[in-house]
């Protein structure tokens, strides 16, 4: 058996015993509520995601039923999940999906990617997730995953390249719907057993065959990226003007958001840019979403 197989094999059987229950997961799920989770589930953790796409699904099961809704809805059901410009992307990707692709969701990659707000990932989770396609689904957890059980080192930088495609693709078996389940699995293998800082390597599958466990498993001093601060900074006062509007019914007088913040600089550039961003409008000196 070769180092590949025995990866995909090992990881394939892990997950089938260790797999979290995912409500995107189970077998009724379309396309699009693939597509879906796949958007919110970006830079957001899972179980956060969860709730909000049930609330989603239920309301908007098609692309279509989103893309009959103004943008505006889109943003307020996204909530808290972060990021807002996602609920922007998603509701463009529906409208493009229920207008040029007959209310299904495209399952080739150049036509996912062809749609607004859809990248290189999203496009091949959704090929691979959905319709059961071979193509590498490469985030953070697999590309570390790959790193580390493949190169023997603990990190595999900031951003996916084409090497990491190739690197994670030369791990999947032929078959279309094998490889599918091993995308998954090595993706659930990064987020649950080989985490950045705090890898459970005694229960990891891939023990007997890692490279970075045989070369005796030392992480590097210090975090691998740097933390964010959040608390004061301009996505911050963007999140609480945004949180104002979404609980009104009304447009809110510019009188009432002054009030989320004490720093004026601060606050007109959080403002400027949720009105250059499309997620706020301006009418008659007061404000609301699109």
């Amino acid at each position: 058996m070769s180092e590949s197989e025995a990866i995909w094999r090992l990881t394939t059987d892990w997950f089938a015993a260790n797999a979290r229950d995912l409500p995107w997961r189970r077998p009724d799920t379309t396309a699009w509520g693939v597509l879906v989770s796949e958007v919110m589930s970006q830079q957001t953790p899972v179980r956060r995601v969860a709730p909000a796409w049930l609330e989603w699904m239920a309301r908007w099961p098609t692309p279509a039923d989103l893309a009959a809704e103004p943008t505006g809805e889109a943003i307020r059901a996204w909530g808290r999940l972060g990021y807002p410009r996602r609920a922007l992307r998603l509701h463009a990707a529906a409208t493009a999906v229920a207008e040029d692709h007959g209310n299904v969701v495209p399952d080739t990659i150049a036509e996912l990617e062809a749609l607004p707000g859809i990248g290189t990932y999203i496009a091949r989770a959704v090929a691979a997730f959905a319709y059961r396609q071979r193509h590498p689904v490469v985030d953070t957890n697999v590309r570390r995953v790959v790193s580390r059980a493949v190169a023997g080192d603990p990190d595999a930088g900031m951003a996916t390249t084409a090497a990491d495609l190739r690197a994670a693709e030369a791990l999947l078996p032929e078959d279309d719907e094998a490889a599918a389940t091993a995308s998954a699995a090595i993706m659930e293998l990064g987020a649950l057993v080989c985490t950045a800082r705090a890898p459970a390597c005694p229960a990891c599958p891939l023990r007997a065959v890692c490279a970075w466990h045989a070369k005796g498993e030392e992480l590097p001093e210090g975090p691998s990226r740097k933390p964010q601060r959040y608390t004061g900074t301009d996505r911050h006062v963007r999140g609480l003007i945004m949180a104002v509007l979404r609980d009104a019914a009304d447009p809110v007088a510019r009188a009432a958001l002054d009030t989320v913040w004490h720093e004026p600089e601060r606050r007109e550039r959080a403002m400027a840019g949720l009105l250059a961003d499309g997620l706020i409008v301006e009418s008659a000196g007061a404000f609301r979403l699109p």
